[in-house]
């Protein structure tokens, strides 16, 4: 393997048969380059799905209310339906072994002013696990707590760009803010993998804003996760039992797709697994194809460098080479081939991807990268042919009589 001499006759065989060695370079390259353009793509169209569904838990469903569109029990259509406190509990007597977590939700557009500063953002009012649907994470500080709500605290968690609109450099935790001519302290702040948008939210305690603005019992929406015990079809059977519960509450007709609506994730995630299991089978059948082409042009390239030196193979025969050193030396050609080849491949795919990353994000495709332990066996699986593809042609013509390859043409 490492006999300095072989690998002299190697590479004295590779620098005489140029376009040879370059055509067979090729057929891997190629093939190693298009295994991890196609592998990236694919990978960066699951990493915008990922992204999408980042900003909230994947067990998330959301319950808010519209307007009916169907007259029902005697009530007119156009009427508007309005979510209290009672449907809160409601929701809990009746649902809660499927639910993991809930919270009611008031939101507001609201102007905030620090000083010289201010800008409009979202208010939220909601209860203490809210923060578990959002996916948000606290950077500084805490978020709400049940004493909050208990006592109608006026506090406040802000978004990171909220923090950075009003206070630049300076940390927002323990400042005042006024918002709608009440002071409101910061207690804390965070980050959101939904991106900026909900990163600039306020959150403050469900029970200070509902005494606050209008001091009633009305609420928007309800936030919930779902048990995650529950399989994703059962979880959408719950979402339209959600639906249904809340209709038959408010007198809605179970035809009427306006007034109570419910968007469940669950849905999504099935849609998004389909789409997933669809696209790898795709990757996957096209990255073995290509790998195929590939294992065949190193095929018939290895058959053809074999056939190519029979002269070459007799002479080294009648000079007292053994079959095993002509075997052994035209596996080694093949195996270094195939290995320098792929490589170049590989890093010509990646440096592709690095370059082209952010101007495919407009298509849809952020990130687009490739596992290196993916590329890697499909080198592998290259290697392992170019030497069965090397060692089948070299053992024949191992055999050949030396007086029967010096006459061949």
């Amino acid at each position: 393997m490492f006999d300095i001499n072989r690998w002299q006759e190697i590479f004295q065989t590779l620098r005489k048969n140029k376009l040879r060695t370059a055509l067979s370079g090729f057929t891997i390259a190629f093939a190693i380059l298009l295994f991890t353009l196609l592998f990236g793509i694919g990978n960066g169209l699951k990493n915008t799905f990922k992204k999408e569904f980042a900003k909230d838990s994947m067990l998330s469903i959301y319950i808010w209310t519209g307007r009916t569109t169907k007259p029902y029990k005697g009530l007119q259509s156009g009427r508007q339906i309005q979510f209290k406190n009672d449907d809160y509990k409601f929701l809990v007597d009746k649902f809660e072994d499927k639910m993991q977590m809930v919270s009611p939700r008031i939101e507001r557009n609201v102007l905030a002013i620090y000083k010289g500063e201010q800008n409009n953002y979202n208010l939220r009012a909601v209860y203490p696990q809210y923060l578990t649907l959002e996916n948000a994470v606290i950077e500084t500080g805490r978020f709400l707590n049940m004493l909050d709500l208990q006592k109608r605290s006026k506090v406040i968690v802000v978004g990171r760009l909220v923090e950075k609109d009003l206070f630049g450099q300076l940390s927002a935790l323990g400042k005042e803010i006024n918002i709608g001519g009440i002071s409101f302290k910061v207690i804390g702040t965070f980050s959101d993998p939904g991106g900026d948008n909900d990163e600039r939210f306020i959150y403050a305690p469900f029970t200070t804003i509902q005494r606050l603005y209008g001091n009633t019992d009305e609420l928007n929406s309800f936030g919930l996760t779902y048990n995650p015990k529950l399989s994703v079809d059962e979880a959408i059977v719950f979402g339209n039992q959600i639906n249904r519960a809340f209709k038959e509450k408010h007198s809605v007709d179970p035809r009427d797709q306006g007034a109570i609506r419910v968007a469940n994730y669950a849905e999504g995630n099935k849609n998004v697994s389909v789409m997933m299991f669809v696209l790898n089978m795709i990757i996957l059948f096209i990255g073995i194809g290509t790998l195929i082409a590939g294992v065949i042009g190193i095929s018939n390239i290895m058959v053809y460098i074999v056939k190519e030196r029979t002269k070459e193979l007799g002479i080294r025969k009648a000079l007292g080479a053994t079959p095993k050193s002509i075997i052994g030396m035209i596996m080694l050609e093949s195996i270094f081939v195939t290995t320098l080849a792929g490589y170049i491949g590989l890093l010509i795919g990646t440096t592709i991807l690095k370059l082209l990353g952010s101007s495919l994000e407009k298509y849809f495709i952020i990130n687009p990268s490739v596992e290196t332990y993916v590329v890697v066996g499909a080198t592998i699986v290259l290697i392992i042919a170019g030497t069965i593809a090397g060692y089948l042609p070299a053992k024949r013509a191992a055999r050949i009589k030396p007086i029967e390859a010096l006459n061949d043409e």
